[in-house]
């Protein structure tokens, strides 16, 4: 046999497919999927962004939802007809109603009531909207304030890089709860509320994203892609925009992932010192603020939005590390 055919076969024998290679977003994906911890993680954060999508639309939603299921006795109890900041009228309030499994409870109010009589369960599920929404929004703030002063620290050098990072460092030196209770007050003049609580956050975290992308940019900067840029006559900011950035990202992503838990919790204690989302606003730490003086009378009033922070908080944690392992070059399959 000739030692081409020998080589190529008789073309019976299927081809042999391409090989692809092992990097990009596809990749990340599936790492992802192929995780246990990162799954579950999804799981818990597309749960929550669905209660969030849902509560943000206009509560004439909810009727037209279940109005198809007006005939039944549980979806007329369903608390979802409510809004969580109306005050039940005077002959309906039914103040501290324990939840249904409780004997006194009743389905008409899954999770009971608060001392206002309005349902707990909504005001749950309500509660989402502000805790998860401020969240991410304070989060992305730090995210893209941290990355430009970062980025361009770590690019330049020299005498921009100094000034910078010593900035970034005195920033850094204050106690993040301690600045953002004095900016949020400063802010608002004495009046806190959730969207200065959102700015404070986020200037806060400034500093943290600053220090991770300018660690990455002083090795990107070295690289032959930029030096081949910089020789083509590339302007700086695209160079830093195109190339500097994307190929620093990767350790920004997962702390960020993992950030948005942490600032949830951080939010919810101003709320619940009275710095963040003020009454009657649902509000996850608002409402542990209020529960805190029936802790004897009816002990679920702070049992339920302590669940619920830490539901969200585990399901970010978890996609972080998940996400974390996907984006590690030193994790092999």
């Amino acid at each position: 046999m000739a030692v081409g055919e020998s080589q190529i076969g008789s073309g019976s024998e299927p081809a042999e497919k391409e090989v692809e290679p092992d990097t990009g977003w596809r990749n990340t994906a599936r790492k992802i999927k192929q995780d246990t911890t990162a799954r579950w993680g999804m799981y818990v954060i597309g749960f929550v962004l669905a209660i969030t999508a849902y509560t943000l639309v206009d509560g004439n939603l909810s009727r037209l939802t279940f109005g198809t299921m007006s005939d039944f006795t549980f979806a007329e109890a369903l608390p979802f007809f409510e809004h969580p900041e109306r005050l039940p009228a005077p002959g309906e309030a039914e103040t501290n109603q324990p939840p249904a499994f409780h004997a006194d409870g009743s389905l008409s109010h899954p999770l009971g009531t608060d001392p206002n009589g309005r349902d707990y369960f909504t005001r749950i599920v309500y509660g989402a909207q502000v805790s998860v929404t401020v969240g991410i929004a304070a989060t992305f703030l730090g995210l893209v304030g941290g990355t430009a002063v970062g980025a361009v620290a770590g690019y330049y050098g020299g005498w921009v890089d100094d000034a910078l990072m010593r900035a970034v460092e005195t920033v850094y030196a204050i106690p993040p709860l301690i600045l953002i209770i004095v900016f949020t007050v400063f802010v608002s003049g004495g009046s806190p509320d959730v969207q200065f609580a959102i700015v404070g956050v986020g200037l806060a975290f400034v500093p943290v994203f600053a220090r991770i992308i300018r660690s990455e940019v002083l090795s990107v900067r070295e690289m032959d892609y930029i030096e081949a840029a910089r020789a083509a006559g590339v302007k700086d900011r695209n160079i830093i925009l195109r190339h500097v950035i994307p190929n620093s990202f990767a350790p920004v992503m997962v702390y960020a992932t993992l950030q948005i838990g942490v600032t949830i919790l951080i939010v919810a204690g101003l709320s619940f010192l009275g710095f963040g989302a003020q009454p009657p606003t649902p509000d996850w730490g608002e409402m542990l603020n209020t529960s805190h003086g029936y802790m004897h009378s009816n002990v679920w009033l702070s049992i339920w939005p302590g669940v619920a922070i830490m539901i969200t908080i585990m399901g970010f944690n978890l996609f972080g590390d998940g996400l974390q392992d996907a984006l590690d070059p030193r994790l092999e399959d």
